[in-house]
């Protein structure tokens, strides 16, 4: 193989990364359906009315945790964007000592 050969991406990568951030919202209510599906389930085996509320809660909690992943994989992207020269011209709007408003209120 040669050199360029091995540096190459997959020709669909970019649109497979782009689908993968967009399903973030299908697999939040998935987590919460499995999760309230899962308490159902045990509240009919054990005859428990909390174990629903429980399956609920694993449910809620298994979406953050989706959000929170997604989270740190767009930090990630964000973050090898920040020292892109091409972005360099771009003006912090954070960094300012004045804010906004501040002007306005004068």
């Amino acid at each position: 193989m040669s050199e360029n050969n091995k540096n190459e991406q997959p020709k669909f990568k970019p649109v497979i990364e782009g689908a993968n951030k967009l399903s973030l919202g299908i697999s939040m209510v998935v987590a919460i359906l499995l999760g309230v599906g899962i308490g159902k389930v045990m509240e009919n085996v054990f005859g428990y009315k909390w174990l629903f509320w429980l399956g609920v809660f694993w449910g809620v909690a298994a979406a953050g945790l989706n959000i929170y992943k997604m989270y740190k994989v767009v930090k990630k992207d964000l973050d090898s964007v920040k020292d892109d020269p091409r972005y360099q011209n771009y003006e912090n709007r954070w960094d300012k000592e004045e804010d906004d408003l501040d002007k306005y209120e004068k």
